[in-house]
């Protein structure tokens, strides 16, 4: 169904922060996500870049994301407060070839919970991405670290993907959007069955609601 042919929906705007270290692969995500291209010359992001991407969730919903890509260089955490204000998610990536952005990746959490939180001050639902797991060298002592990770860090779930080859994109957004859904409209506390889909899947923490911490498409 065309999103024009969509009559009388309700329209939610969601803000999403995508963080992490330099060169994990933050803008080749989104560009993958939204407009379903894969780009071989990296360029870093100054400051923010941003994107749109709206979505039919279902015969009476639009989903829009607003996407903040955020730079990863040290000197841009300074103004993180200005960036993260207004976000209701957020997608933390590391290199799954290079342990120190998985433990980067801890520290951008620590300093997003400490900026921004729902109205019930739990932290918004983030998703942590262990991305380029196309590549050789991936860690499998990594990987399988990573439940234990995501339960000391608050995050909603995890899950490896690649942007060069559209390994778990579509399904991170979804996923995601579903964690943002349930804290909208307050049904975080009575959605208490979650899948885990593995090994490649999605993994989620047993209760994420105790947690402090469909078909799309693309518009440009």
């Amino acid at each position: 169904m065309a999103i024009s042919s969509v009559a009388h929906c309700t329209d939610r705007l969601f803000k999403v922060l995508v963080i992490g270290d330099v060169s994990v692969g933050k803008s080749s995500i989104i560009l993958r996500y939204v407009n379903k291209r894969f780009n071989e010359t990296y360029k870093a992001s100054i400051g923010v870049d941003f994107a749109l991407k709206t979505i039919e969730w279902d015969a009476k919903t639009l989903v829009r994301l607003q996407f903040w890509d955020i730079g990863g260089q040290e000197r841009f955490r300074k103004m993180s407060r200005v960036y993260y204000k207004g976000a209701m998610g957020a997608v933390v990536v590391f290199d799954i070839t290079n342990i120190s952005t998985l433990e980067a990746a801890s520290e951008w959490k620590r300093d997003l919970d400490s900026k921004v939180c729902l109205a019930s001050g739990r932290p918004i639902p983030a998703v942590l991405l262990a991305n380029k797991c196309d590549m050789t060298g991936r860690d499998g002592d990594v990987v399988s670290s990573l439940d234990r990770f995501c339960e000391d860090n608050c995050f909603a779930g995890w899950l490896e993907s690649s942007a060069k080859d559209n390994i778990n994109i579509d399904e991170a957004g979804a996923f995601l959007i579903q964690q943002m859904m349930l804290c909208d409209t307050g049904l975080l506390h009575e959605e208490r069955r979650w899948d885990r889909i593995t090994p490649k899947g999605i993994v989620v923490a047993s209760d994420p609601s105790a947690s402090r911490g469909p078909q799309d498409t693309p518009t440009t």
